[in-house]
């Protein structure tokens, strides 16, 4: 395989419909969550379509979430003062991780392991950034994620 034909994330998960699947399927039960339901208890109905956005443009979608909903600056303002916790954060990977299998995400290792390292990082990033002291920057670009080290297995 050249790296020319290796496709994105997006492309490989299923576009659109898959992460609007996903996080639909995902906050369906987030808000029956009793540790972090509470942070979502006045979610805007479309929420859901938007984290789709964001995803997808982070895994090599369409940048719609940047022209769209504002980009970076505009999902971080979603997560300032928040006090996420550590068990929050966690429980979100959990959740997470759950709904990816429950609507069909590609569970091939090499996906998988690269969705895993962006819902880490990501995660981690947002409740250090939730924090009351905190100081991130306001301005960045949306992060792009690859395959890392290891491209999809095509025998």
């Amino acid at each position: 395989m050249t790296e020319e034909s290796v496709p994105t994330l997006y492309d490989w998960a299923g576009g659109t419909e898959a992460f609007e699947r996903l996080t639909e399927a995902f906050y369906r039960t987030v808000v029956k969550d009793d540790l972090i339901g509470p942070l979502f208890a006045h979610m805007d109905p479309d929420h859901p379509k938007h984290v789709a956005m964001w995803l997808s443009e982070v895994f090599g979608g369409p940048d719609r979430y940047t022209k769209e909903r504002g980009g970076y600056p505009n999902m971080l303002r979603h997560h300032l003062g928040k006090a996420i916790t550590e068990p929050q954060r966690r429980r979100w990977v959990n959740l997470l991780m759950d709904a990816a299998d429950e609507v069909g995400l590609p569970d091939d290792p090499e996906f998988r392991a690269a969705f895993a390292g962006y819902v880490e990082w990501g995660t981690r990033l947002a409740r250090h950034n939730s924090q009351p002291d905190a100081t991130p920057p306001l301005e960045a670009p949306v992060p792009h994620w690859g395959w890392g080290v290891a491209p999809p297995y095509q025998p």
